[in-house]
């Protein structure tokens, strides 16, 4: 009798490294991460696309992605970023940063870059709280969530309201592409890689700064498990971070 034959009917991107993720369980950066490697290999621009990784989480993409990569000081991937982009015109240059590295210690790099126009694309990863240094509350973290430093829930008298960075770049006159996704359910994640693409290709056609926002989760820094997280970001963190294209060149599609 013939050995049945195994068909390999899903493997990982070309352009991402097929080696074990260090997130915790239920954790969706491995999404994100599959998303912008299938984007890359389908836009056939894996040679000249250049990486650049925050400080958080993320520290470790240059394991995960078969692109060159540049590590940034915290907060400062706009920056590098943006000395790549004008020294090398011609290459493909992203950043990947959390919300701790992006709407905290990096708020000036990012105003700025977008606010210059800068040809770059963000992968902005948005989950609520500061994910490696243990759950600390960030800008984004929402009024009453609990965090390690919020024990009884961020409070607006103390601590303002979570800053809606897409909304805030959007006012800018200069930035080409912003757009809100989630990686929460299927249909979001399918969503999630066609707004990625647009970012990729707002970049590829020359025009001005773009920038994805993702909504992630972070079960163990929320005390969750992983449905539980999905749950709590589609009920809670998407009524204040509503999804859609928030500012869109019309030629892009």
């Amino acid at each position: 009798m013939a050995e049945p034959v195994m068909e390999v009917v899903a493997r990982p991107p070309e352009s991402m490294e097929d080696v074990p993720l260090h997130y915790c369980p239920g954790c969706t950066h491995g999404i994100i991460h599959r998303l912008v490697a299938e984007v890359i290999d389908e836009l056939g621009i894996r040679e000249k696309t250049i990486g650049v990784a925050s400080v958080g989480c993320s520290v470790l993409n240059y394991n995960y992605f078969k692109t060159d990569f540049q590590q940034a000081a915290h907060g400062r991937a706009p920056a590098v970023a943006t000395g790549i982009k004008r020294v090398h015109p011609d290459k493909i240059v992203f950043t990947y940063q959390g919300d701790g590295d992006l709407a905290s210690i990096g708020t000036a790099e990012i105003v700025h870059a977008a606010m210059r126009g800068e040809k770059i694309t963000v992968i902005f990863v948005n989950n609520a709280v500061y994910g490696m240094t243990s759950g600390q509350m960030a800008p984004t973290t929402l009024v009453g969530q609990k965090t390690t430093t919020s024990p009884r829930g961020r409070s607006v008298e103390g601590q303002g309201y979570p800053i809606r960075m897409s909304e805030m770049l959007a006012t800018l006159q200069t930035p080409a592409y912003i757009a809100r996704v989630a990686v929460t359910d299927p249909g979001k994640v399918h969503r999630a890689k066609l707004a990625i693409r647009k970012a990729f290709r707002t970049q590829l056609e020359g025009k001005a700064f773009s920038l994805v926002e993702i909504i992630s989760t972070c079960p163990v820094n929320w005390g969750m498990t992983p449905n539980e997280a999905i749950a709590w970001a589609n009920q809670n963190m998407l009524a204040y971070y509503p999804l859609g294209e928030i500012k869109v060149p019309p030629e892009v599609s």
